[in-house]
């Protein structure tokens, strides 16, 4: 019998809970639940007999993962999975995988509630801009992208999209213009929404050169990584170019000074929120479960990452 562990600290909605305990148990599967632990040491604890975890922003660092010697495969409910040491897991052998896809639309939607926020004026009341008839550039036309792509087109945007692993018929098909460069991107965007994984490729790519070529009153929109931004680079932008914007779900380490110096162009939300969603919880978490069943069952390895 296969022990699972689902282990977050910032638990699933109850009903998705449930839903994902009842496809263990119907796989004859047993099931436990750690919430809201405080520290690690609960965590190094409770992996100690399961063959299965499932985690969402949670830390499975090389120092969890040696303490689970029975542990098969760790699923990620989400699309990135920088919060899990691959190379410790590889070395065990185990199985990593996430859910794409499955909090896309929230994401998405995110993107465009955090445009319109800036485009009017975080509601202060003052006059603002509409969406319509501006340019839209999509940074990797993946799930998340190809959603806020079509969001855009619904608000009549022009939208334009870069991503080096998608084919441009693809992207055409969408009705969306790909762009054979970034820069071209930049170039292009009143906004730009990015949607890039933290890699070490993608770390502080997106710094001033890129940002400076931008056109006037451009707004950065940012629901990926915060690691993806030189914040030396953001610094100077807000600096040098008074009319940059910049939004995001995950404030950058630079959050205060921004704050001190350039109100009214910016806005953080209190925390990560692009997958706070009812229905991207409940997505992530049964698909967490089915792919878990999948792989012990049919051997499955359709959404592994540590390949």
């Amino acid at each position: 019998m296969k022990n699972i562990l689902i282990a977050t600290e910032k638990p699933f909605a109850p009903v998705a809970a449930e839903q994902m305990t009842d496809i263990f148990k119907e796989a004859g599967f047993t099931v436990s639940l750690l919430e809201k632990y405080t520290s690690g040491d609960e965590l190094l604890s409770a992996v100690e007999n399961v063959h299965a975890l499932i985690v969402r922003s949670d830390k499975i660092t090389s120092e969890v993962i040696s303490a689970a010697p029975h542990l098969d495969i760790i699923v990620r409910a989400g699309a990135g999975y920088d919060n899990i040491d691959l190379v410790a897991a590889s070395s065990k052998n185990i199985v990593v995988m996430n859910t794409p896809g499955q909090n896309s639309n929230a994401v998405a939607e995110l993107a465009f509630g955090l445009m319109i926020y800036m485009a009017r004026g975080l509601f202060s009341g003052k006059p603002g801009t509409e969406l319509r008839g501006k340019t839209l550039g999509i940074l990797a036309y993946g799930h998340v992208g190809s959603m806020v792509a079509a969001i855009g087109k619904g608000f009549g945007m022009e939208v334009y999209a870069y991503d080096p692993f998608i084919p441009d018929g693809q992207i055409k098909q969408d009705g969306v213009i790909p762009v054979a460069a970034m820069e071209g991107l930049f170039d292009k965007s009143q906004y730009l929404s990015l949607h890039i994984p933290a890699t070490d490729e993608t770390r502080k790519s997106i710094n001033f050169t890129l940002l400076n070529r931008l056109p006037q009153g451009a707004t950065l929109v940012n629901t990926a990584r915060k690691e993806v931004i030189d914040e030396d680079g953001l610094l100077k932008m807000f600096e040098e170019r008074e009319d940059f914007r910049y939004v995001s779900d995950i404030a950058p380490d630079c959050a205060p000074a921004i704050a001190e110096k350039y109100s009214g162009r910016f806005y953080f939300t209190p925390k990560k929120m692009g997958a706070q969603t009812a229905e991207a919880n409940i997505n992530a978490g049964v698909a967490a479960a089915r792919q878990i069943v999948n792989f012990f069952n049919n051997g499955d390895t359709t959404f592994q990452v540590n390949k």
